[in-house]
């Protein structure tokens, strides 16, 4: 039986405005992509936003922990990503995490002072500090919107505007449909950088695209993130550890009384900490999905604080309702699958790409965390031209996804996107086949580290290659005895 449709009126749209390049999206990708296309020489760049801040997850749904960001003593994830924190670390109290000059210390009274604090020492041996840095989503917000001050010759930002609908002519993207509250408007580009994160241009393209990740990954989650105040972050882990049974019971007892995992989380400020949730088999893309995760989430939240201040008085007495995020915890829902796709074996192998774009450290056990290198190509659409798509929706398999879409990771490859559509534009050439080699020697002048390339200290190399990079774990090792190829046998 076909579905009800509605035969919509043909009509004429104003041509809002035209620029060389379209970002949207002002999520960390499209925020970097704007960025990092300007500081590259663009001229002509909109930066499109359906909300009226920069950040997406990290100011808007509080996901306000960045990890992974060093490997042993070097920091991989450099760039738009690094200079975040060396600006807000100007703020009083904005950031907490360890210096760029501790990272690697395994020194055991360093290692004490940082433990309480989740992802700032190694999980393996020995251990170490990581750079893995909390932050004020409220500053970020603000410095947001300094960095693009600072490009406001260069790029007009765009609030409260949803892309909805790319224009095409055959295989090529003209620009994009977006909705506001002064209506259904048009504008043209040259190319445009899908920063939506959910792929809301690109899967209207034509091109391949699948859906929800693997349900047994944290990508097939949803989340609405709130913080609480008033509490003693330092007691409470000291709590956990003196009380390992009732600490246990604790973190069972939260997601009974939520009804959903959900976990307390370490800020910026000892008196705040914000509690992550995951809705599973969740689609952030799904009305019906995204309401319920709004909904029960917040019909728990008096619950479960009543069940901290019961359960852990010590830290949690005079606990109260801080803030709730004002958007939705996104992780995954549709993901381009693009002229490459990334698999687990890119994290068992260490492949070596021509067209890396980012080389950065990720959460993953398979290489002990080690930094992966991600290609070109893995942003670039099958069948569609003039379009690149960094982000989470980047292209990857149902397991690896859940290693990439992190905030660095978004960081990094949007960084990337908006290098790209500058050296296109100022080449007379397109995102297709852009000169990868202008594109990763101006990386590298943003502070971005890529492998073999002149311009990148060859320390980083030697640290990989001093550490097999990362390829010591027994999953690693059975990968390579038994050759395997396929993500579902991990």
């Amino acid at each position: 039986m076909e579905s009800n449709v509605y035969l919509e009126a043909p009509n004429t749209l104003p041509i809002y405005d035209e620029c060389d390049i379209l970002v949207v999206g002002g999520g960390c990708a499209g925020h970097s992509a704007a960025i990092a296309a300007a500081r590259a020489g663009a001229k002509n760049i909109i930066l499109m936003e359906r909300y009226g801040y920069m950040g997406g997850d990290v100011t808007g749904g509080y996901v306000i922990m960045v990890p992974k960001l060093s490997w042993y003593g070097k920091s991989f994830v450099r760039g738009l990503q690094e200079e975040w924190f060396t600006r807000l670390e100007k703020i009083p109290n904005a950031v907490l995490g360890p210096k760029l000059n501790e990272i690697g210390m395994t020194d055991p009274a360093m290692i004490n002072a940082w433990k309480a604090i989740h992802g700032c020492v190694s999980e393996s041996s020995p251990k170490r500090l990581v750079r893995a840095v909390y932050y004020e989503p409220n500053q970020l917000k603000i410095e947001m919107d300094k960095m693009l001050l600072e490009e406001k010759d260069k790029i007009r930002v765009q609030y409260h505007s949803w892309g909805t609908k790319p224009i095409m002519e055959g295989t090529e993207v003209k620009g994009v449909i977006f909705e506001s509250k002064e209506g259904r408007k048009a504008i043209f580009a040259k190319t445009v950088i899908d920063a939506t994160g959910d792929g809301d241009i690109f899967r209207q393209t034509g091109t391949p695209f699948r859906a929800l990740a693997d349900s047994n990954t944290r990508s097939s989650t949803t989340a609405l993130v709130w913080r609480i105040g008033g509490i003693n972050w330092d007691l409470y882990y000291e709590w956990t550890k003196v009380n390992p049974e009732a600490s246990v019971a604790l973190r069972a007892g939260l997601a009974r009384v939520a009804g959903f995992r959900c976990m307390p989380i370490a800020s910026n400020q000892n008196d705040i900490c914000w509690i992550n949730n995951w809705h599973a088999n969740k689609d952030c893309a799904n009305i019906k999905d995204a309401t319920q995760t709004e909904i029960e989430t917040r019909d728990t939240m008096r619950d479960v604080l009543e069940y901290l201040r019961v359960t852990c008085p010590s830290a949690f007495r005079n606990a109260y309702l801080y803030d709730i995020a004002p958007q939705l915890g996104t992780r995954c829902s549709y993901r381009l699958q693009g002229e490459y796709i990334m698999t687990p074996n890119d994290f068992a192998f260490a492949p070596k790409f021509d067209d890396v774009i980012a080389w950065h450290s990720t959460i993953c056990m398979i290489n002990d965390c080690a930094p992966i290198e991600i290609p070109y190509r893995a942003i670039l659409p099958q069948q569609t031209d003039n379009l690149l798509c960094p982000g989470r929706h980047i292209s990857a398999d149902d397991v690896a996804i859940d290693w990439l879409t992190l905030i660095p990771q978004c960081i990094g490859t949007g960084q990337a996107a908006g290098v790209a559509a500058a050296v296109a534009l100022a080449d007379g050439s397109n995102v297709r086949n852009v000169n990868i080699k202008k594109v990763q020697d101006i990386l590298v002048e943003q502070d971005v580290p890529l492998p073999r390339n002149d311009k990148t200290d060859p320390s980083y190399t030697a640290c990989c290659e001093e550490h097999q990079y990362g390829l010591y774990t027994d999953l690693a090792k059975k990968a390579k005895e038994e050759g395997l190829s396929e993500y579902r046998q991990w």
